[in-house]
């Protein structure tokens, strides 16, 4: 795999938790290259549409973290658990989807991605989301607090930091909405949503009646990492710690703690909607204008023919759920 096409799939991976669909009751899910992969309670499904036009999926049960180590039921620790299961999901249904979509440009083969090649690009993507959310802020920020003596104390040093840290988010979601193949990805995940909201209604799915609801979606990875970097702020302005190392290894450390916060708070919101502390999810429903874009019909379809997978797989293992 050439070092741009390897680029490209950590680029993706990067987009991963802004393009999942957030705590769902019975059905969730996620945009990927050319596809939507869905979620329900014990059934994952990922539909990909070809450069052919025909669509292809892959169906698998899913067994719940929670009913494999009970420890995940419970608050703060459950959202680290769903989120690294959804993680684990979206990262297979990536690779599929990269493995149906993508062609070589010279022998039109499908292109393969391996194993090896997905880890090297999750360490990459790791590493990179550190020093660019958690180094480069605190290290500004301090270079601010050293060069202006009035923003030099713990509090405004921090309260930069999550400052900057925000700039850069939103600069970075800008910058990797470019590429016409994120742009279509974004496609998907309006898709998504639309299709989730027609499900959650009990109107019949179809491309028509999925196509009437919005694609801002209340649930959205995008809410979520919005209101982890309010956490974080906040958090980390509160540490009664000094010296940059000691910063530096104290945001990591704590970025777990800051995950499940931010988990629980943005599940309470999200089923609050109308009330003021559903107002939190309102900045992630304006950033959704970056991360969704209207599906067209055919994309529709691929959500559609995702989640029908995933609800005849869940009637087989005896689950309720029915195809529509």
């Amino acid at each position: 795999m050439s070092i741009g096409r390897f680029l490209r799939l950590s680029a993706h991976l990067q987009m991963l938790p802004v393009l999942e669909g957030g705590e769902e009751t019975l059905i969730g899910g996620q945009a990927v290259l050319d596809g939507v992969m869905m979620l329900a309670p014990h059934s994952y499904c990922v539909a990909v549409r070809k450069p052919d036009g025909q669509i292809v999926t892959e169906q698998q049960p899913v067994q719940k973290i929670a009913d494999r180590y009970p420890i995940f039921k419970y608050p703060i620790i459950r959202g680290l658990g769903r989120i690294g299961q959804t993680m684990q999901l979206g990262s297979r249904a990536l690779k599929f989807s990269f493995n149906a979509a993508l062609t070589e440009e010279e022998s039109a083969k499908p292109a393969e991605v391996s194993s090896w090649m997905m880890t090297a690009s999750f360490i990459f993507s790791l590493g990179l989301f550190l020093f660019l959310y958690k180094f480069v802020p605190l290290y500004l920020a301090t270079w601010i607090g050293h060069h202006v003596a009035s923003l030099s104390s713990r509090f405004a040093v921090n309260m930069i930091d999550g400052l900057i840290r925000m700039g850069i988010f939103f600069s970075y979601l800008l910058l990797l909405s470019i590429p016409q193949d994120i742009q279509r990805v974004f496609r998907y995940h309006g898709a998504e949503h639309k299709v989730v909201f027609n499900y959650e209604s009990g109107q019949p799915l179809s491309v028509e009646n999925a196509q009437k609801f919005v694609t801002f979606h209340p649930r959205c990875g995008t809410c979520f990492l919005l209101v982890i970097l309010v956490i974080s702020m906040i958090v980390y302005a509160l540490l009664p710690v000094d010296g940059f190392l000691l910063k530096l290894v104290s945001r990591i450390v704590l970025l777990p703690l800051i995950v499940g916060l931010s988990y629980e708070l943005i599940r309470f919101a999200a089923r609050r909607q109308g009330t003021l502390l559903g107002m939190l999810t309102r900045p992630g429903l304006w950033l959704q204008r970056i991360t969704t874009k209207s599906p067209d019909d055919s994309q529709a379809a691929v959500a559609i023919h995702a989640l029908n997978g995933a609800m005849a797989l869940e009637a087989k293992q005896g689950g309720e759920l029915v195809v529509a």
